[in-house]
């Protein structure tokens, strides 16, 4: 991982606020959360939430998709892995791959599809 990319990551989540966020969406897995499910969890007013979700994007560190009227936040976590790789690169001497951690989400599950009556 490039080092600017490093330093805009971090940037993004050197906020109160906008580490809540971020580690809620961990928690919350690949299928992320909705901007209003986010906002009534956390408290946060809409347009305080929407500055804290575009710096963490612009961090490289969350996706934003749409569904109808939604918008949906979930973590890339391809990125949180090599932020913290890049972190403990140089853990352990040449045994780093012993004490890094990775994360390995669970995968989304795909919405069923509706049965149709007869």
């Amino acid at each position: 991982m490039r080092t600017d990319k490093v330093l805009a990551a971090l940037g993004a989540v050197a906020h109160a606020h906008r580490l809540a966020v971020y580690r809620m969406l961990v928690q919350c897995g690949p299928n992320g959360l909705s901007a209003g499910d986010i906002a009534g969890r956390l408290d946060m007013p809409p347009s305080s939430l929407t500055f804290h979700l575009q710096q963490l994007r612009r961090g490289g560190l969350i996706s934003q998709r749409r569904l109808g009227r939604q918008l949906i936040y979930a973590v890339d976590y391809a990125a949180m892995n090599g932020l913290v790789a890049y972190l403990t690169e140089n853990c352990c001497g040449s045994a780093a791959a012993t004490c890094a951690p990775l994360c390995k989400p669970a995968a989304a599950k795909a919405p069923r599809p509706q049965r149709r009556s007869a």
